[in-house]
């Protein structure tokens, strides 16, 4: 058996593996260290306890589910932005079966506070970044937005549609796109 780990990375794409096959909640130190082979105190060199491993590898499932696409066009145009979203999310329900329901619920343990809080960071810099695309994209009306109805006020709109979404399956983006044409087109 290994007793050094190469990195950090390694044991997230193995805890990656673990939940793609099994379901977070198949990710442990001993699973963990198993599928790297090494022993459990490697995976303790760089994680302090089994939450902050499972916080950690639900933060890497989400950044593999949202990875950037190579077009930065993508990120120009509302509706291309959304599609992308819709995109990723299929991705993310195909490649991690369970994982946007089973996620939502697990996290409402207390233990799992900094899995909360990163899946709020990812939540917000995703909510962060349709705002933007929505300010910058040249296609929305110049009147669409005022001092009631903002930006920021319609991508929470919209990223509480991707989240419904979400946890129905549903990866079929056609209603946000009729509701953002009608709305700020």
């Amino acid at each position: 058996m290994n007793t050094v780990v190469t990195s950090k990375e390694e044991i997230l794409a193995a805890s990656r593996e673990l939940i793609r096959s099994q379901g977070w909640s198949a990710v442990s130190i001993r699973s963990v260290a198993g599928a790297c082979g090494v022993s459990v105190g490697s995976i303790y060199n760089y994680f302090d306890s089994k939450a902050d491993l499972v916080s950690a590898a639900v933060e890497s499932v989400w950044c593999d589910i949202f990875r950037l696409p190579g077009r930065e066009e993508v990120f120009r145009d509302t509706l291309a932005c959304v599609v992308w979203i819709y995109r990723r999310m299929e991705y993310g329900g195909r490649a991690y079966p369970g994982f946007f329901t089973l996620h939502s619920m697990g996290f409402l343990d207390i233990e799992k506070t900094g899995g909360k809080k990163r899946m709020a960071q990812t939540w917000q810099h995703i909510q962060g970044g349709l705002c933007t695309v929505l300010k910058q994209d040249p296609k929305v009306r110049p009147d669409a937005f005022d001092r009631e109805f903002t930006a920021e006020k319609f991508a929470d709109i919209l990223f509480s549609l991707f989240l419904s979404a979400l946890l129905r399956g549903d990866y079929n983006p056609a209603s946000v796109l009729e509701l953002i044409r009608r709305t700020v087109y």
